[in-house]
């Protein structure tokens, strides 16, 4: 048996002229116009755009623990349809994800499920409790590589800890990424501090306690000279803190979700607890600052914060509902509505940011890489002209509860490759 060949004929690449692309075993092969396949599979790519694999910094694959709302294997596979050749799996898991005998099981079932390479994120404390540190040097010394690490779903409040963190990490060039959540601002909070919560009288979880936590959290960076990287970022405030740190050249990443780019607080009128999440949908002046943080880079990558819960979990009472949202398979498609139809990022820029930068922030081999020969052949095809309502009932997604439920949104993957592989073709996982 030949050694797999693909020819993808007439793809924009990043939105540009149509070439045709040669895939040769992992790697691309040639880039051209009228490439002779030369017995390659061929795919008419003519019109739609060719973007590297798209790389999630932040995703919940529930697995160990709550397989019920999500497994690795599924999360990978929606992963894969959403365009994604890598994603990290957050450490919230049951048992936690702070040893090496845990993250190496997260990597290996994702080297199992084989859609996409999951990447497991390592505790920063042990057992999430925010009382003492997790195993971290071991988890980065253990077959698993773990590079960022994270209590995402609980901050890391105490500053000594905090900055004893980063003086590890700083040792493998590894990343501390914060949840920015003040414990002692938010207790009981069940959304955006503002007037629609007074209007529902519900108990608000104000923009300052995410601020204050990043505002310490930069200066550490500074102090220790280690990499921080803030998780979701959902205020106009924290942008302007970060867009403040880099501007002194200290070692800050931030990520910013598709629904905080897209969705505000009013949403919270319907009493839908799908729109409940953490941190919480915010106003129409935080979106507005958040999509120009993207686009002009003080805000470093989209992650999806990808939350699978059952329905049991969601569909009760909003202060008893749990808190997220699922992003993987509508991710490319919201950012495609709110910043390249809006003319505030191009194709271009949608690579360098859900694409080139996160895996340089993960660290990852292989991806993020341009689309050049001898280069490793992790590519996403996206027909932007498709349009269709979200429907979450055909989701690989073990779980529903999607925000974007019967919106109507742009664009379509209709293939993904790892490592030459087609993950998905036409559509459809393979």
């Amino acid at each position: 048996m030949g050694e797999r060949a693909t020819l993808l004929r007439g793809a924009r690449i990043l939105g540009g002229p149509a070439r045709d692309v040669l895939i040769r075993g992992t790697a691309v092969a040639a880039v051209g116009t009228g490439l002779d396949p030369g017995g390659a599979e061929v795919v008419d790519a003519s019109g739609q755009v060719l973007l590297p694999g798209l790389v999630d910094l932040h995703t919940h694959l529930r697995e160990p623990g709550r397989e019920d709302a999500e497994t690795v294997a599924t999360g990978a596979r929606a992963a894969a349809l959403g365009g994604f050749t890598a994603v990290h799996a957050m450490a919230n898991t049951s048992p936690v994800a702070d040893t090496p005998a845990v993250v190496e099981k997260v990597a290996r079932l994702g080297a199992g499920a084989g859609h996409c390479d999951v990447r497991p994120v390592g505790a920063v404390t042990a057992g999430l409790g925010g009382e003492r540190l997790a195993e971290i040097a071991a988890m980065a010394g253990s077959p698993a590589a773990v590079r960022v690490f994270s209590d995402d779903g609980g901050c890391v409040h105490d500053p000594g800890l905090m900055r004893r963190a980063l003086e590890i990490v700083r040792e493998f060039d590894g990343v501390v990424a914060q949840h920015a959540q003040d414990p002692g601002l938010t207790e009981g909070a069940q959304m955006n501090e503002g007037v629609v919560a007074r209007e529902l009288g519900l108990p608000g979880w104000p923009a300052v306690a995410e601020e204050a936590v990043i505002a310490r959290d930069v200066l550490l960076a500074a102090h220790t000279g280690s990499r921080v990287h803030v998780c979701h970022l959902s205020t106009a405030g924290s942008a302007e803190i970060v867009r403040w740190a880099k501007s002194r050249g200290w070692p800050v990443t931030a990520e910013v979700t598709p629904h905080h780019l897209l969705l505000t607080d009013e949403l919270a009128r319907s009493g839908d607890p799908v729109y409940k999440v953490n941190p919480p949908l915010r106003t129409e002046a935080d979106v507005r600052a958040l999509r120009e943080a993207l686009a002009d880079g003080t805000i470093d990558c989209v992650a999806t914060d990808h939350a699978p819960h059952t329905a049991a979990d969601k569909r009760c009472a909003w202060p008893a509902a749990a808190m997220g949202m699922i992003g993987l398979e509508t991710a490319l498609a919201v950012v495609q509505h709110a910043m390249v139809e809006t003319g505030l990022l191009d194709w271009t820029g949608v690579a360098d940011r859900m694409s080139h930068r996160p895996a340089l922030i993960g660290r990852l081999d292989g991806h993020g890489r341009p689309i050049a020969p001898g280069e490793p052949a992790n590519l996403t095809l996206l027909d932007t002209a498709h349009r269709a309502g979200v429907d979450p009932a055909g989701f690989a997604s073990r779980s529903r509860n999607s925000p974007f439920a019967g919106l109507v949104l742009p664009g379509r993957v209709t293939a993904t490759f790892l490592r030459g592989r087609a993950t998905v073709l036409d559509g459809t996982l393979r």
